[in-house]
Protein backbone atom coordinates (compact mmCIF):
# COMPACT_ATOMS: atom_id res chain seq x y z
CA UNK A 1 0.00 0.00 0.00
CA UNK A 2 1.21 3.67 -0.37
CA UNK A 3 2.29 5.61 2.40
CA UNK A 4 -0.58 8.12 2.11
CA UNK A 5 -3.23 5.15 2.22
CA UNK A 6 -3.93 5.48 -1.53
CA UNK A 7 -4.34 1.82 -2.97
CA UNK A 8 -2.03 2.73 -6.09
CA UNK A 9 -2.51 3.71 -9.62
CA UNK A 10 -5.07 0.84 -10.58
CA UNK A 11 -8.13 3.25 -9.40
CA UNK A 12 -6.56 5.49 -12.59
CA UNK A 13 -6.76 2.86 -15.14
CA UNK A 14 -8.99 3.91 -18.01
CA UNK A 15 -11.66 1.73 -18.96
CA UNK A 16 -10.42 1.44 -22.77
CA UNK A 17 -6.38 0.85 -23.31
CA UNK A 18 -4.16 2.42 -25.60
CA UNK A 19 -0.71 4.35 -25.40
CA UNK A 20 -2.65 7.68 -25.65
CA UNK A 21 -5.22 7.29 -23.38
CA UNK A 22 -2.91 5.34 -20.63
CA UNK A 23 -0.74 8.86 -20.59
CA UNK A 24 -3.73 11.12 -20.33
CA UNK A 25 -4.85 8.88 -17.30
CA UNK A 26 -1.63 8.88 -15.74
CA UNK A 27 -1.03 12.25 -15.87
CA UNK A 28 -3.83 12.71 -13.29
CA UNK A 29 -2.32 9.25 -11.11
CA UNK A 30 -2.31 10.17 -6.89
CA UNK A 31 -1.57 6.62 -6.39
CA UNK A 32 0.99 7.48 -3.76
CA UNK A 33 2.62 10.69 -2.77
CA UNK A 34 5.10 11.07 -5.34
CA UNK A 35 2.30 13.07 -7.40
CA UNK A 36 2.44 15.89 -4.42
CA UNK A 37 5.81 17.31 -4.80
CA UNK A 38 6.96 16.62 -8.68
CA UNK A 39 5.97 18.63 -11.54
CA UNK A 40 3.92 16.07 -13.83
CA UNK A 41 3.82 12.77 -14.40
CA UNK A 42 6.80 11.10 -16.73
CA UNK A 43 4.61 8.46 -19.17
CA UNK A 44 6.68 6.17 -21.44
CA UNK A 45 7.24 6.85 -25.49
CA UNK A 46 7.82 5.27 -28.38
CA UNK A 47 5.79 3.24 -31.10
CA UNK A 48 3.36 0.82 -29.98
CA UNK A 49 5.27 -2.20 -31.88
CA UNK A 50 8.47 -0.86 -30.63
CA UNK A 51 10.78 -4.75 -30.42
CA UNK A 52 12.63 -3.57 -27.19
CA UNK A 53 11.43 -2.00 -24.10
CA UNK A 54 13.84 -0.30 -21.84
CA UNK A 55 13.07 0.42 -18.20
CA UNK A 56 14.15 2.76 -15.80
CA UNK A 57 14.00 3.74 -12.26
CA UNK A 58 12.21 7.29 -12.43
CA UNK A 59 12.41 10.45 -14.24
CA UNK A 60 15.04 12.95 -12.84
CA UNK A 61 15.19 16.37 -12.20
CA UNK A 62 15.16 17.32 -16.17
CA UNK A 63 12.75 14.58 -17.09
CA UNK A 64 10.74 16.16 -14.67
CA UNK A 65 10.66 19.56 -16.24
CA UNK A 66 10.20 17.88 -19.29
CA UNK A 67 7.88 15.53 -19.31
CA UNK A 68 9.15 12.99 -21.25
CA UNK A 69 12.08 9.89 -20.01
CA UNK A 70 15.71 9.84 -20.38
CA UNK A 71 15.93 13.45 -21.60
CA UNK A 72 18.82 14.34 -19.03
CA UNK A 73 22.84 13.18 -18.52
CA UNK A 74 22.15 9.65 -18.50
CA UNK A 75 19.64 9.84 -21.61
CA UNK A 76 22.56 10.92 -23.19
CA UNK A 77 24.35 8.23 -22.15
CA UNK A 78 21.41 6.25 -23.51
CA UNK A 79 21.48 7.21 -26.17
CA UNK A 80 24.91 6.76 -27.54
CA UNK A 81 24.90 2.98 -25.88
CA UNK A 82 22.30 2.31 -28.36
CA UNK A 83 23.92 3.91 -31.10
CA UNK A 84 26.90 1.66 -30.33
CA UNK A 85 25.18 -1.55 -29.67
CA UNK A 86 23.42 -1.20 -33.27
CA UNK A 87 19.65 -0.29 -31.32
CA UNK A 88 17.59 1.54 -33.67
CA UNK A 89 16.11 4.37 -31.54
CA UNK A 90 12.44 4.40 -33.47
CA UNK A 91 12.36 0.44 -32.29
CA UNK A 92 12.42 1.32 -28.65
CA UNK A 93 9.78 2.09 -26.06
CA UNK A 94 11.47 3.72 -23.22
CA UNK A 95 9.87 4.22 -19.64
CA UNK A 96 10.44 3.78 -15.83
CA UNK A 97 8.89 1.88 -13.10
CA UNK A 98 7.91 4.91 -11.18
CA UNK A 99 6.29 7.92 -13.35
CA UNK A 100 6.42 10.81 -10.54
CA UNK A 101 10.04 12.31 -9.86
CA UNK A 102 11.13 11.53 -6.32
CA UNK A 103 13.50 13.61 -4.60
CA UNK A 104 14.86 15.49 -1.27
CA UNK A 105 15.79 18.69 -1.24
CA UNK A 106 19.12 19.85 -0.60
CA UNK A 107 18.63 24.37 -0.67
CA UNK A 108 17.59 24.62 -4.21
CA UNK A 109 18.65 21.79 -5.74
CA UNK A 110 16.29 17.94 -5.81
CA UNK A 111 18.78 15.41 -5.10
CA UNK A 112 17.20 11.82 -6.74
CA UNK A 113 15.74 9.62 -3.94
CA UNK A 114 15.48 6.23 -4.82
CA UNK A 115 11.70 5.25 -4.69
CA UNK A 116 9.90 3.22 -1.89
CA UNK A 117 8.98 -0.62 -2.48
CA UNK A 118 5.73 0.81 -2.08
CA UNK A 119 5.98 3.47 -4.47
CA UNK A 120 7.26 0.89 -6.94
CA UNK A 121 4.03 -1.57 -6.45
CA UNK A 122 2.17 1.53 -6.44
CA UNK A 123 3.29 2.45 -9.90
CA UNK A 124 3.10 -1.12 -11.42
CA UNK A 125 -0.41 -0.73 -13.40
CA UNK A 126 0.86 1.62 -15.56
CA UNK A 127 4.05 -0.59 -16.23
CA UNK A 128 1.99 -4.08 -16.40
CA UNK A 129 -0.31 -1.85 -19.04
CA UNK A 130 2.82 -0.44 -21.04
CA UNK A 131 3.58 -4.16 -21.54
CA UNK A 132 0.44 -5.21 -21.90
CA UNK A 133 0.01 -2.83 -25.64
CA UNK A 134 3.55 -2.93 -26.48
CA UNK A 135 4.28 -6.63 -26.19
CA UNK A 136 7.96 -6.17 -26.67
CA UNK A 137 10.13 -9.08 -27.48
CA UNK A 138 13.17 -8.04 -25.80
CA UNK A 139 12.53 -6.25 -22.19
CA UNK A 140 16.04 -4.33 -21.21
CA UNK A 141 16.19 -3.85 -17.59
CA UNK A 142 17.99 -1.13 -16.39
CA UNK A 143 19.19 -1.02 -12.57
CA UNK A 144 18.07 -1.74 -9.63
CA UNK A 145 14.40 -0.52 -9.08
CA UNK A 146 13.46 -1.40 -12.26
CA UNK A 147 14.67 -5.08 -11.68
CA UNK A 148 12.74 -5.11 -8.07
CA UNK A 149 9.71 -3.93 -10.79
CA UNK A 150 10.06 -6.74 -13.06
CA UNK A 151 12.53 -9.46 -11.68
CA UNK A 152 11.46 -9.71 -8.11
CA UNK A 153 13.11 -8.37 -4.98
CA UNK A 154 15.62 -11.67 -4.94
CA UNK A 155 16.97 -10.42 -8.23
CA UNK A 156 20.21 -8.80 -8.12
CA UNK A 157 21.54 -6.54 -11.26
CA UNK A 158 25.18 -6.56 -10.11
CA UNK A 159 25.40 -10.97 -9.99
CA UNK A 160 22.83 -11.49 -12.98
CA UNK A 161 23.01 -8.77 -15.30
CA UNK A 162 24.14 -9.90 -18.84
CA UNK A 163 22.07 -13.21 -18.33
CA UNK A 164 19.40 -14.07 -21.34
CA UNK A 165 15.88 -14.44 -18.97
CA UNK A 166 12.70 -15.12 -20.04
CA UNK A 167 9.66 -12.51 -18.96
CA UNK A 168 6.43 -13.27 -19.68
CA UNK A 169 6.17 -13.75 -23.40
CA UNK A 170 9.55 -11.77 -23.39
CA UNK A 171 13.08 -12.00 -23.13
CA UNK A 172 14.83 -9.68 -20.64
CA UNK A 173 18.65 -8.71 -20.20
CA UNK A 174 19.30 -6.62 -16.87
CA UNK A 175 22.27 -4.08 -16.63
CA UNK A 176 23.02 -1.15 -15.04
CA UNK A 177 21.32 2.23 -15.31
CA UNK A 178 22.76 4.29 -17.19
CA UNK A 179 23.54 7.31 -14.55
CA UNK A 180 25.32 4.89 -12.92
CA UNK A 181 27.96 5.40 -15.78
CA UNK A 182 28.56 8.69 -14.34
CA UNK A 183 28.73 8.16 -11.16
CA UNK A 184 31.24 5.35 -11.89
CA UNK A 185 35.39 5.74 -10.62
CA UNK A 186 35.45 4.45 -14.08
CA UNK A 187 33.01 5.68 -16.87
CA UNK A 188 34.68 3.84 -19.51
CA UNK A 189 34.59 0.63 -18.17
CA UNK A 190 31.35 1.34 -16.74
CA UNK A 191 30.04 2.32 -20.32
CA UNK A 192 31.57 -0.57 -22.31
CA UNK A 193 30.01 -2.54 -19.57
CA UNK A 194 26.60 -1.08 -21.17
CA UNK A 195 27.10 -1.34 -24.22
CA UNK A 196 28.06 -4.90 -24.02
CA UNK A 197 24.98 -6.21 -21.86
CA UNK A 198 22.94 -4.13 -25.21
CA UNK A 199 24.55 -5.36 -27.55
CA UNK A 200 23.45 -8.77 -26.30
CA UNK A 201 20.16 -7.83 -25.70
CA UNK A 202 20.02 -7.52 -29.88
CA UNK A 203 21.83 -10.14 -30.37
CA UNK A 204 19.36 -12.33 -28.33
CA UNK A 205 15.87 -10.40 -29.71
CA UNK A 206 14.32 -12.88 -31.61
CA UNK A 207 13.95 -10.21 -33.99
CA UNK A 208 17.54 -10.46 -35.05
CA UNK A 209 16.93 -14.06 -36.06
Amino acid sequence: MAKDGNTGAARFLPERRSLPELREAAAHCQGCDLYRNATQTVFGEGPTDARFMLVGEQPGDQEDHKGAPFVGPAGRVLDRALEEAGIAREEVYLTNAVKHFSFTLRGKRRIHQKPTVAEIEACRPWLSSELALVEPEMIVVLGATAARALLGADFRVSRQRGEVLELGEALAVATIHPSAVLRAPDREEAYKGLVSDLTLARRSCPCSS
